[in-house]
Formats: structure tokens, C-alpha cells, sequence
């Protein structure tokens, strides 16, 4: 269901960004570093969208990378524990404590 909102919103900014490019067409002057040049502005809009679109994809990748980097370690961590409290005798439902609960406050007088 989250994936599907996530393509729906993604196809509506597109909708919006694919009309706010054609509304504007005419011709504008980009100053690059080394370079001036004119182009027109509805492909300035998309290949700055385009750019704006892969510099996250790609952000967000390296993110995902890192989480499974992160998962497979404490993966690794929990079966060498639970190897360990086998060797040990110990189940490894017995290494689990529960979450301790906040004692309830005294009243204010």
C-alpha cells in the first residue's frame, strides 16, 4: 500500500513538472562556470529535475547499502550470541530481559 502512494505521488510531481516545463518554453541564457549558452528553459527544467531525481535515488541507495551493511553485523552479533548461550546451556530466550516498566508516580499534593 506505501508503494503504491509513493508511485502515484511520484507520477502526479511528474504530471506537474512535465506541464510547468511545457507553460514555459522560451529561451533563457545558462551561465555554466566556463560558458555561457542559451537554451531553451523547458529542457533546463527537466534536466534539472532529471539531475535532482537520480542525485536522491542515489542517496537514497547509499543509505540502503548502509543499512543492510548494518543489519548483516548485528545479524552476525546475534548468532554468535545465541551460539555462545548454547554452548553455555542457555536458552536463548533466557538472554532477553524484558523491558522494565516506570513505577507509577507518587501523587502531587
Amino acid at each position: 500500500m506505501k508503494g503504491q502512494g509513493v508511485l502515484i505521488s511520484a507520477l502526479v510531481f511528474a504530471l506537474l513538472i512535465a506541464i510547468f516545463a511545457v507553460i514555459n518554453v522560451d529561451s533563457v541564457q545558462v551561465n555554466f562556470f566556463f560558458a555561457k549558452t542559451t537554451l531553451p528553459l523547458i529542457l533546463v527544467i527537466l534536466v534539472s529535475t532529471l539531475l535532482g531525481g537520480v542525485t536522491v535515488g542515489l542517496l537514497g541507495l547509499i543509505r540502503q547499502i548502509r543499512l543492510q551493511r548494518t543489519i548483516k553485523s548485528l545479524e552476525k552479533q546475534l548468532s554468535s550470541i545465541t551460539a555462545e548461550a548454547e554452548r553455555l546451556g542457555l536458552s536463548p530466550s533466557s538472554l532477553v530481559s524484558e523491558p522494565k516498566q516506570a513505577a507509577p508516580a507518587a501523587p502531587v499534593e
